[in-house]
């Protein structure tokens, strides 16, 4: 087996390295269709096929064309690759003009193809008219294939467990010579499982329970165990977080240094954490973010629905099409034409990447140079959304909020802020009083002949004054600047006691306010009334420039799958009174037929699972992706996810229930030999936690985690060495630090979903950790890093500190008070288990030698009135601390096995 293994890699590899589809047994026969053209598309049909007019009068699309050549004469003499004009511009370099020369192999390749007489699959058409966009094996690629239902292998001697997922597994693995892992213990399992759907550890009390009851029914405590997880309020903001990633959710909009804040982008992250928590049908959710408006005026749903639940659910499907409101803008600052378009190519990166998995914004300005995509695909995906962006009259985001007000609430809050203005009114009256007062004390200090006409000067308009009452007044400053804000320099009776009495009246007009109901808004996607002389259309645009528009095109999905599931759809809706297009889009691609979506999402479920997909390039699943590694188990899952009603929480229990999931994650010699990287799973594998997980980690053990759910963002803050930390931003309009300290009231230690995501601002803990920043539009897959950096932030970072105080703190004001008790509940709480008796002996020695340390170089530390405050510490509560943070920087608290 270990030979074959081998030539599989070896072939893998020279496929990544070529880029293209030219992988094939060199001493095979080789065809135009299946090895060749696509090396032609990649780098060459640009200027040789796809423009109206063909460089050099070559057209590189069929062999035929080769072989009759353009004004260079032939381009490939069959038989004679050396006297090929093709081969001989190849290999100098001298073709692609412009570009780098194309690897030696793909050069070879199509030496090879010339030697053997440059041999085609099929016949070819006849004319250049006939000519279909994609060969047939584009066609047939394997992602773009209807789903399969495919048979669930039988038991074999590796597992007697039921569960299908084992059985592929299983199937695979006895193909390779390999074996299961033996399964993990009951401690590992639940700290494995509770951070994986709820990204919170578990407590001592907690794994000792489970322990416990593993003993007697270790199935039993096992499925009972992930029930709780699964409804936990955790679960969803656990599960939020993967999601956003690949929505490309900020509450900024990004572009520019100003990156202004989206005050009420959070509501759509809301509504992913309770729509993952409520198990809803990912069909549905799906299509909620795709057309919730268009849904909602189908059900007759508006914001003044005569039923409460009604107007609740209008908000619910207006909030969803925040999805489609994610993208960086960099209209709020320079409204054009570019940043327009650039908004609604990144809106459509984002649709592609997380519905289909695919690299469909390549082909934004040429046909996709190696997936079956076309130009016009593009256009036509971007002309079901184009109504809402509508780009000639675009709205900036402020005009795009909606209001989620009802005519009664607005009738309510108009009334009461005319009860407002009556006491403004009083208000004014007062102050043109006190005004009135100052200013006649004011004009006795003056000349009697001069008193009128200061007073008729100060008194008239400023835009009226004549020169000579201007003149006067400059004259007496005193008078002249005499304003409602300046009462107080003149009297300091006006200071107190009339000061008092505006704003006692000032305070009751607030009350009065305060009273109004709140006004809500979301950041929806929503289009104007259905007008067909007004809707945008959408062309293809000439090398992707939206200043030269060319053929107009329909809404439609991706043409090649046209062959066998209806693509086109309809321009206009009668069922709505907008377009239509994106409700019909959604129920398209949720029917249960398409190719791409059960496929791509099932992947990713399994990648966070297991640390790497079925398919490990989890936004391409295109000829430069992997492919799956055990595709009829991608098939069979994504048939059963569809069958059990789109249930994303079935999907869990299915695969986390698996004996594969729950193996081992200890490597072997074998396992080393055959199959390095694990792709046939005859293990668990060893992860390091997220970056949101980490922080969250922190928070938990140290016991200063706050849970409350939902709401408007936690503030992000930079610091006077350019770190981001938490924080209410207290820096002037020009960015500079103010020094002032706004406390946030324990808000700080809220989950990290629940942390303001600034474009400008990411989170110095978390984007160390391989937290997406968002200057992207999204973030399809997270790199997982090991560098230096990370070391020296769990080291060295104030914040760390902080963390490790928190936890000794936590450690000396819970639990019997002596050092081996504390050390022996700090182990459980970090690593959730005991200590053993070397590991006591060695902290204690090491906690006794910080507290000498401390003795003798007396030291402070920050405390929780504000960051540039500092108090006197015991060297004891110092020697402790430093012990904590040792032990939150170990790699045993921060992977997970």
């Amino acid at each position: 087996m270990k030979p074959i293994l081998i030539s599989q890699l070896a072939l893998a590899t020279v496929w990544l390295l070529t880029g293209s589809l030219a992988v094939a047994d060199q001493d095979s026969k080789i065809v135009f269709e299946k090895q060749i053209r696509p090396i032609l598309k990649q780098h060459c049909f640009h200027c040789h096929g796809e423009e109206e007019e063909v460089s050099a009068g070559l057209d590189l699309r069929l062999r035929r064309f080769l072989a009759q050549g353009g004004d260079s004469g032939a381009a490939i003499i069959p038989g004679d690759p050396e006297n090929s004009l093709l081969i001989e511009v190849l290999r100098s370099g001298q073709m692609p003009e412009g570009k780098d020369k194309l690897p030696d192999q793909e050069i070879d390749l199509i030496a090879k193809w010339i030697q053997q007489g440059a041999p085609t699959a099929r016949s070819e058409p006849e004319t250049v008219a006939e000519l279909d966009a994609f060969t047939e094996e584009e066609r047939n690629w394997w992602s773009l294939q209807p789903i399969a239902a495919p048979q669930v292998p039988a038991a074999n001697e590796l597992t007697d467990s039921t569960n299908p997922i084992d059985r592929f597994i299983a199937r695979s693995l006895q193909q390779s010579g390999l074996t299961f892992s033996p399964a993990a213990d009951a401690r590992t399992l639940i700290r494995r499982l509770q951070f994986d759907l709820t990204g919170l550890p578990p407590t001592p009390d907690e794994i000792t329970a489970f322990t416990e009851q593993s003993k007697d029914a270790p199935e039993s405590a096992y499925r009972s165990l992930l029930e709780r997880l699964l409804n936990s309020p955790a679960y969803g903001e656990r599960w939020a977080r993967h999601w956003l990633d690949i929505a490309g959710y900020a509450d900024s909009n990004g572009f520019d240094e100003k990156d202004v804040v989206r005050e009420h982008a959070w509501r759509y992250r809301d509504y992913v954490i309770r729509s993952l928590n409520n198990d809803k049908p990912y069909d549905q959710f799906i299509r909620e973010q795709l057309a919730g408006d268009e849904i909602a005026a189908s059900l007759g749903m508006h914001a003044n629905s005569p039923e409460e639940q009604d107007r609740a659910r209008y908000a619910e499907l207006l909030t969803a099409t925040g999805f489609l409101r994610m993208a960086p803008d960099g209209s709020v600052s320079q409204n054009n034409i570019t940043t327009r378009n650039q908004c609604v190519a990144d809106t459509i990166k984002i649709i592609s990447t997380t519905l289909y998995g695919m690299t469909i914004e390549c082909a934004q300005c040429h046909n996709h140079r190696y997936d079956p995509i076309t130009q016009a695909d593009y256009y036509s995906l971007r002309a079901i959304f184009d109504p809402g962006f509508d780009v000639p009259r675009w709205r900036v985001p402020k005009n795009r909020l909606v209001s989620l007000q009802t005519k009664q609430q607005a009738e309510q809050a108009a009334n009461i802020e005319k009860e407002a203005k009556k006491i403004d009114a009083e208000r004014n009256a007062q102050q043109k009083q006190f005004i009135a007062e100052v200013l006649e004390k004011e004009l006795a200090k003056r000349d009697e002949a001069i008193r009128d006409d200061l007073r008729v000067a100060y008194n008239s308009n400023a835009k009226q004054r004549t020169k000579e009452q201007t003149k006067l007044l400059s004259e007496h400053p005193s008078i002249n600047k005499l304003s409602a804000s300046s009462l107080y320099l003149y009297d300091s009776t006006y200071k107190t006691k009339h000061a008092a009495t505006l704003k006692e009246i000032a305070a009751r007009a607030q009350a009065i306010r305060d009273t109004k109901p709140t006004e809500e808004f979301v950041h929806a996607f929503t289009e104007l009334a259905n007008d067909p002389k007004a809707v945008v259309t959408t062309h293809v645009f000439f090398r992707g420039n939206p200043e030269a528009p060319k053929e107009k095109v329909l809404p439609s999905d991706l043409s090649v799958l046209a062959s066998w599931r209806s693509t086109e759809l309809a321009e206009f809706s009668d069922a709505v009174p907008t377009t239509g297009r994106r409700l019909a889009f959604a129920r398209s691609v949720t029917d249960g037929r398409h190719p791409l979506l059960a496929r791509v999402i099932v992947n990713r479920v399994w990648k966070h699972h297991f640390g790497r997909g079925l398919v490990s390039s989890a936004g391409d699943f295109g000829v430069l992706g992997e492919r799956p590694s055990h595709p009829e188990l991608l098939d069979w899952l994504a048939t059963e996810f569809m069958e059990s009603g789109w249930s994303l929480k079935a999907l869990h229990r299915l695969i986390l229930t698996s004996q594969t999931w729950q193996q081992s994650s200890k490597r072997s010699k074998r396992g080393d030999q055959i199959d390095p990287d694990n792709q046939l799973l005859s293990r668990q594998k060893t992860r390091r936690l997220e970056a949101e997980a980490l922080r969250d980690a922190l928070l938990a053990v140290t016991g200063k985690l706050n849970r409350k759910p939902f709401g408007p963002p936690i503030p992000v803050m930079p610091t006077t060495d350019g770190s981001i930390v938490v924080g209410n931003d207290t820096t002037d309009s020009a960015g500079r630090q103010t020094g002032k300290y706004i406390p946030l009231h324990g808000e700080e230690y809220r989950r990290s979903i629940y942390v303001q995501v600034r474009r400008s601002r990411p989170l110095d803990l978390l984007t160390t950790f391989d937290a997406p920043s968002m200057t992207d539009p999204n973030c399809i897959s997270r790199p997982e890093t090991t560098v230096s950096p990370q070391s020296l932030l769990m080291m060295n970072n104030s914040g760390m500190r902080a963390h490790a105080r928190h936890f000794a703190q936590r450690l000396q004001n819970t639990g019997p008070p002596d050092q081996d008790s504390q050390i022996r509940t700090a182990f459980e709480l970090c690593y959730g288990r005991k200590a053993s008796e070397t590991e006591i002996a060695n902290s204690k020695n090491f906690i006794n030698a910080q507290q000498q340390y401390y003795k003798d170089n007396p030291a402070k530390f920050e405390n929780e009135s504000g960051p540039a405050e500092k108090e006197n510490a015991s060297a004891q509560a110092l020697a402790l601390a430093a012990f904590c943070h040792a032990l939150l920087s170990t790699n045993e608290f921060l992977y997970i096995d």
